[in-house]
């Protein structure tokens, strides 16, 4: 009884699995993998089917619900839902620089190229087994979530019987390098919307920008506040409300000490708290492995950063970055400083394997629905339209009325049309 706990309006059941860390060796060393399932009050709440529901990434934990809202009010009219910790994150066996310690960095290496979607989707599917394997359940993916969909349905689809993907189409085939082309781009636009809407914030983040180049400042954890570190707040530019997050933020950025300005205490606080670079290393270890098969990335949004002189971090007006990494991470962020070794290992690594199979998913049966979001910063729609007309049995909704967190802001919505039209049913 123990791992019964109650919130508003939800049961939540905690569940803990022992998996193989390597498929191929199955008798080999295992992992702990964690899944909350969620319950309605309804009588019928236990016996209702189940949607397991693919986090964003990679490298982040599955959401904490603190009641029964958005896209899982939704959900639980009619599922139980399963909110896996993908494995290295939240409970599952959780990756940081402490967990991998006792390795060499050929060792750490080796081991998290066990980490992306093939696996977790392996994860999901021995889970599977273990909680209904005689019937398919229901799939949800948000960003990488529906990576690791599209993976599913490549893999084992057999064990689906019907998915939902927000902002999250990935191509079946380009490589790194074309996928950071194409963010690049929607990054300059999501700076120019920025500048445009609050004219006074590039003249802040300038200032800002001169002061670090010429001071030394702190953040909370004891990482030096470096300018390349600053653009990293364009990651937020991406999101509904993020702009204006990272607005007021550099609205009081510098503050007057006790003989010049001084960064305040509060903007730093806060800028760590936008970034999660030092709590999730997986987000940057495998980051860009996420898009490589049979091919090494070999720091990809590195290198084509160069073809986009405009984000220099020396520029006289400063531009913010989006959702890339960068080598220099591994030296500037303290909690990725032991892993860097491992770094350079996994970004070399070639024979990374295919993660879609093209043929498969030409000939798909299982039912598909999408929300793609235009003007995606993470996602490049152009990709997701490809990928789309290649995908048997997928049907999609091609909105500008979201940005890339759609599904946190309005998820009840979303998570209702996409079922909707599923289902052919008439849309709201």
């Amino acid at each position: 009884m123990h791992n019964i706990a109650q919130i508003e309006g939800i049961h939540c059941h905690k569940h803990f699995f022992t998996l193989p860390l390597d498929y191929s060796r199955p008798q080999g060393p295992t992992i702990s993998v964690f899944a909350r399932e969620l319950r309605g009050l309804q009588t019928n709440a236990e016996s209702l089917p189940i949607l397991l529901y693919f986090q964003g990434g990679p490298g982040f934990a599955a959401q904490r619900p603190l009641a029964n809202s958005g896209w899982i009010k939704r959900a639980l009219q009619e599922y139980r839902v399963l909110l896996l910790d993908q494995r290295g994150t939240g409970l599952s066996s959780p990756v940081s620089f402490r967990s991998l310690a006792g390795m060499t960095a050929s060792e750490q290496a080796q081991y998290l190229s066990h980490f992306r979607a093939d696996n977790i989707v392996r994860d999901a599917e021995a889970i599977r087994q273990h909680l209904c394997p005689d019937t398919p359940w229901s799939v949800l993916g948000q960003s990488f979530g529906g990576f690791c969909i599209l993976r599913y349905l490549s893999s084992a689809a057999h064990g689906l019987k019907e998915a939902y993907i927000t902002g999250g189409i990935p191509s079946l085939s380009r490589s790194a390098d074309e996928v950071y082309r194409a963010t690049y781009s929607r990054v300059l636009t999501k700076n120019r919307d920025f500048f445009r809407r609050f004219p006074d914030a590039q003249p802040l983040l300038n200032t800002l920008a001169d002061h670090l180049r010429t001071h030394e400042e702190y953040l909370p954890n004891g990482d030096l506040l470096t300018v390349e570190m600053l653009q990293l707040l364009g990651i937020n530019l991406g999101m509904m409300q993020g702009a204006e997050a990272v607005y007021y933020l550099l609205e009081q950025a510098l503050i007057d000490g006790p003989e010049a300005k001084i960064v305040n205490p509060i903007f730093a606080d806060h800028f760590t708290q936008l970034l999660s670079y030092h709590t999730n290393p997986l987000y940057v270890l495998l980051h860009e492995a996420i898009y490589c098969q049979q091919s090494s990335s070999n720091w990809a949004a590195h290198r084509i950063r160069a073809e986009y002189p405009e984000f220099s971090p020396d520029a006289s007006d400063l531009l913010l970055t989006g959702e890339m990494v960068y080598p220099w991470m591994m030296q500037q962020i303290s909690n990725l400083q032991p892993l860097q070794p491992c770094a350079e290992l996994l970004a070399s690594k070639q024979d990374w394997p295919m993660l879609y199979d093209a043929r498969a998913l030409a000939s798909n049966t299982v039912p598909v629905t999408a929300a793609i979001y235009s003007e995606d910063m993470y996602v490049e729609r152009e990709f997701s339209l490809e990928t789309a007309a290649s995908v048997a049995h997928l049907k999609y909704w091609l909105t500008s009325e979201y940005e890339h967190n759609g599904i946190r802001m309005d998820g009840e919505h979303i998570l209702d049309r996409l079922i909707a039209l599923n289902r052919g049913h008439q849309l709201r």
